[in-house]
C-alpha cells in the first residue's frame, strides 16, 4: 500500500478506472462477442451475412418432418431457399433414416439438392466411398457428392489427408467432378490445408461472424446452426453459395 500513497489519489482512481476498463473489453472481446451472434439467433432473430443472394440450409433426421410446400416458398433474410444438402450416410453402415424422402421431396419441391456423406477417421475410407455411392444415387441436376469431415480420431493428419484423397479418388471417378470438401474454418486450417485439397470445391463451417476469416476460394459458407426456416421446426443449418443462381446450376452434375 505504501507504493501508492507516492501517488496523488486522483491518479490512483484514473489508473484503477483504465485497468478496470481494460478488463471488462479483454472479457467481450474474448468471452462475450464471439457468442453473441448465437446467443441473437437462439433467443432473438438470427442475422445473416448481408451481400448474398444464393441461399440454403443442410438438412438430416434431426429435422424430423418437414413441411416442404411452405420450406420451398421459405427465405432466408431477403433471398429465397434455394439449396439443400442432405445427409446420406456415415461410416460404412449408417444410413440417414430420412434420406429417401428427403431427397426425393427436395426435386418434387424444384430445390436444387445434394447428398452428403459423414466421414469416420479409421473406417477404410474405400468401403465408406462405396457406401456412399450406393446408398445416394446422385442424378443429373444434383451438386456434386460431399464428403464432411468433423474429426480426426485417432490418425495423424498424413493418415487423415490419404484416407480423405482415397474417398475423393472413388467418388470423382464414378461421376466425373470433384467432390465437395466440407469442413470448418479450424479444421482445415490444421488438418487439410495443403495443395492438393485447393483442387475442391470448399464448404466452409464458420459460425457467428459478419465475415470469413478464410483467404482461400469458398464455394458454400455454413454460417449459422441456428436458423429459423418455415417449414421446419426448430433450428436449422444456413448456409450462403458463393455466386450466382446460375453458377449454382453450371455446378451441378451434367
Amino acid at each position: 500500500m505504501y507504493f501508492f500513497r507516492r501517488f496523488p489519489s486522483w491518479l490512483v482512481w484514473l489508473g484503477g478506472i483504465l485497468i478496470a476498463t481494460a478488463y471488462i473489453c479483454f472479457f467481450y472481446y474474448t468471452f462475450v462477442s464471439p457468442f453473441s451472434f448465437r446467443w441473437r439467433a437462439i433467443y432473438g432473430n438470427p442475422t445473416y451475412p448481408a451481400g448474398y443472394d444464393v441461399r440454403g440450409i443442410d438438412i438430416s433426421h434431426y429435422q424430423e418432418r418437414i413441411n416442404w410446400e411452405k420450406l420451398r416458398n421459405a427465405s432466408i433474410g431477403e433471398a429465397p431457399v434455394s439449396f439443400v444438402f442432405i445427409k446420406a450416410t456415415e461410416g460404412e453402415k449408417l444410413f440417414d433414416d430420412n434420406f429417401n424422402r428427403n431427397f426425393a421431396n427436395a426435386k418434387r419441391n424444384d430445390l436444387v439438392r445434394g447428398a452428403y456423406h459423414f466421414f469416420v477417421p479409421g473406417v477404410d475410407p474405400r468401403r465408406q466411398a462405396e457406401f456412399y455411392l450406393k446408398m445416394a444415387m446422385l442424378e443429373p441436376g444434383d451438386l456434386p457428392p460431399v464428403l464432411d469431415i468433423e474429426k480426426k480420431g485417432d490418425l495423424t493428419p498424413e493418415q487423415l489427408r490419404r484416407d480423405v484423397r482415397i474417398w475423393f479418388d472413388v467418388v470423382e471417378k464414378e461421376y466425373g467432378v470433384k467432390p465437395i470438401l466440407y469442413t470448418s474454418y479450424k479444421f482445415k486450417m490444421q488438418y487439410l490445408n495443403t495443395p492438393e485439397f485447393d483442387a475442391y470445391p470448399y464448404w466452409i463451417a464458420h459460425y457467428y461472424v459478419d465475415e470469413l476469416e478464410y483467404k482461400g476460394d469458398w464455394t458454400f459458407w455454413q454460417h449459422t446452426d441456428c436458423g429459423k426456416v418455415s417449414g421446419i421446426r426448430g433450428f436449422v443449418d444456413c448456409n450462403i453459395f458463393n455466386g450466382t443462381l446460375q453458377d449454382l446450376m453450371e455446378l451441378t452434375l451434367p
